[in-house]
């Protein structure tokens, strides 16, 4: 069990090698700083990619947008220590998508051996570093509305599960159960294409098995969820 989440904030992040194998690192990241390591948000520009720069730009709400900014600088900062290079010489690419074959897979970086996952929710970002596919989520605590928009579109079992909770405590249930399966998906690279049936995770305090994965419960801020999946 991961028990330390190593913060990224002004300072050059000591990363040292890349992990190897199923070691994994985890770091996180406050999306509302104006800097990342050094680096001013605002000009993250020059650090990102075209395809970067451009799902910034969609972005219409100036929050937004700067939490995107300060998610991908952080990124690049960490792969770059990792790696050895700049942090606007990381190459990023798409693995093959598992579903359809499509060039929209999990993210990577060319040619480099480590393995990496990036989630970001409200104000908060999670990043996570392995020698083998790994995926990392953090989920903000969600509203009564989302619950019930999420709720039937779960596994049955952990549909009984939240629906058995006293009413108050299911968005906290709910937390745990999206960002446990959407560590998985990430780490699988089919994403939400395939819905959110499968794989069973469970809701309880302890995530359920998972076939050819670890997945852990990771800690996290008061109202958030965080969850990391690595292949076994």
């Amino acid at each position: 069990m991961i028990d330390h989440v190593n913060e990224l904030a002004d300072g050059t992040p000591r990363t040292g090698p890349p992990p190897e194998g199923a070691a994994v690192a985890v770091w996180s990241l406050d999306t509302r700083r104006e800097s990342v390591a050094g680096r001013p948000v605002a000009g993250a520009g020059a650090v990102l990619d075209a395809d970067e720069q451009e799902r910034a730009a969609r972005l219409l709400r100036p929050a937004d947008r700067h939490r995107y900014l300060a998610s991908h600088l952080g990124l690049r900062v960490l792969l770059g220590s990792y790696l050895g290079l700049a942090p606007r010489e990381v190459a990023l690419v798409r693995e093959t998508c598992p579903c359809c074959g499509g060039p929209h897979g999990r993210p990577a970086v060319a040619g480099a051996p480590v393995h990496f996952s990036l989630s970001h929710s409200g104000d908060v970002a999670y990043l996570a570093f392995a020698g083998v596919p790994v995926g990392i989520d953090v989920e903000e605590t969600p509203s009564a509305e989302a619950l019930a928009d999420v709720l039937p579109l779960l596994h049955p079992a952990e549909i009984a599960e939240l629906n058995a909770l006293p009413e108050a405590d299911r968005p906290t249930g709910l937390a745990r159960v999206w960002c446990r399966k959407e560590a998985c998906l990430k780490a699988e690279g089919t994403g939400l294409a395939l819905g959110l049936t499968d794989p069973y995770v469970g809701s309880a305090p302890a995530p359920a098995p998972v076939p050819g994965w670890t997945l852990r419960d990771l800690p996290a801020p008061a109202h958030y969820a965080a969850a990391l999946a690595v292949r076994a």
